[in-house]
């Protein structure tokens, strides 16, 4: 696997990233060879990355207002549609000149922020499309105090389905938190991280012209955790469980054809610890997941390290693990084409190790291609025909106190055999 600098263009200024995940606040999608980067604060920067020399150059720029950032992009349409973490929660779609098509303000459904606190702003969490409808999952999350004086978490959220005009032609409402959605031949997969309340289903797979559950899957663990990703197959799907840290295979109805340990329960010098499988992405060729963060099964502290923590797992179509390699720290988001799959590393946050940051791509059924190195954290990152793009953000380590990195966008080209023989 080699490793490279890639060519940039610069994004603006944007407050440094810390020690500590901040959550997602940028995002970027290719189409037709345009990058279309959704900003911290709200804007769309529009860059063409079809030729190989030279930086991305600036092709358009959309400024919006009030405080959003963009969190989510998905071509859609001949354009693209993002969506904002905002107090309004919008959904916006683009021509492919920038142009404003339609959209559409999830706060109309999900209600009003408790407090004007980045957690607790309505959250496009995940934006899917089929070709014929534009899916979104949307969120707000609250504290509520219970009859019995503790403190609960509540969720609001929505399922959208909207047409190519912006007509909202159905929605799927429970108070579990969506994560992710996977939509095809059909069918729209709806993942849940969480579910504290009356929805108890990691699960959902619902008939994407009605809008009407076709079946549901749980890990059947305790606890809000459940499912953290989800790609469906052209019969069933695979996902990423939170509740037991495994991979599960799932045939259509949820029935479970295998299940692949992942980041289970370790002890380390005494220390129990585990990490979540936060995203998979799959094909008739097999699937590879990502984990993130170590965490102890007491408190929020450890210097125990699980040894599949921050991994790319690759495995068969019949659950046998064929690879593993690390991705550096936290993922935020695969971008993914085909076999081929982008891995952006952001914070490790107990090591924080600099020599880490990078953007990281991989084969499905042949593990690592290529690495493409950073003086920042990567948040977000796209690949099509060949062709990788990462947004960097800037960092400053509380135990370093400078920043490195800035932020900007990156494209590199896959010159991999592997890699050209998977376009």
């Amino acid at each position: 696997m080699s490793s490279q600098r890639a060519p940039t263009a610069d994004l603006g200024d944007v407050t440094s990233a810390r020690s500590r995940h901040q959550g997602r606040r940028s995002a970027v999608t290719l189409t037709d060879g345009l990058a279309v980067v959704g900003t911290a604060d709200g804007d769309l920067r529009a860059f063409d990355v079809s030729t190989d020399a030279g930086p991305p150059r600036p092709r358009w720029q959309y400024d919006t207002d009030g405080e959003p950032s963009v969190v989510a992009a998905v071509p859609f349409d001949g354009g693209v549609v993002v969506g904002e973490r905002s107090a309004r929660g919008e959904i916006r779609c683009h021509d492919a000149d920038g142009d404003l098509r339609w959209r559409y303000e999830t706060r109309t459904d999900l209600g009003e922020a408790q407090q004007d606190t980045r957690f607790l702003l309505p959250f496009v969490a995940s934006l899917a499309t089929d070709g014929d409808r534009l899916y979104a999952a949307a969120r707000r999350y609250e504290r509520r105090t219970a009859d019995d004086g503790s403190d609960q978490r509540h969720f609001e959220s929505v399922i959208y389905a909207f047409g190519a005009d912006g007509t909202v032609d159905w929605t799927y409402r429970t108070d579990g938190s969506p994560i992710s959605l996977s939509a095809r031949d059909g069918r729209l997969a709806v993942a849940y991280n969480r579910c504290p309340g009356d929805h108890q289903h990691g699960l959902v797979v619902l008939d994407a012209d009605e809008g009407d559950p076709r079946w549901m899957w749980d890990p059947g663990t305790d606890g809000q955790r459940r499912v953290g990703d989800v790609t469906l197959l052209e019969t069933g799907a695979v996902v990423t469980s939170h509740g037991d840290y495994c991979g599960y295979r799932l045939d259509s109805g949820g029935r479970e054809r295998w299940c692949v340990p992942l980041a289970t329960p370790t002890d380390i010098d005494g220390d129990t610890v585990y990490a979540y499988p936060n995203h998979v992405h799959a094909t008739a060729e097999g699937a590879v997941f990502v984990t993130g963060n170590t965490y102890p099964e007491e408190g929020r502290e450890t210097d125990a390290r699980h040894p599949h923590e921050h991994t790319a797992i690759g495995v068969s179509p019949d659950g046998d693990r064929r690879w593993d390699a690390p991705v550096g720290g936290f993922a935020s988001g695969l971008g993914t084409d085909g076999s081929l799959l982008a891995v952006p590393g952001a914070q490790n946050f107990r090591d924080r190790d600099a020599d880490d940051h990078a953007l990281r791509l991989f084969d499905i059924a042949d593990g690592p291609i290529d690495t493409l190195d950073t003086d920042g954290v990567v948040t977000a990152a796209a690949v099509e025909n060949g062709t990788a793009v990462a947004v960097e953000e800037p960092v400053v380590y509380h135990d370093e106190g400078y920043e490195r990195g800035a932020y900007r966008l990156h494209r590199a080209g896959m010159e991999s055999e592997t890699a050209q023989s998977r376009r």
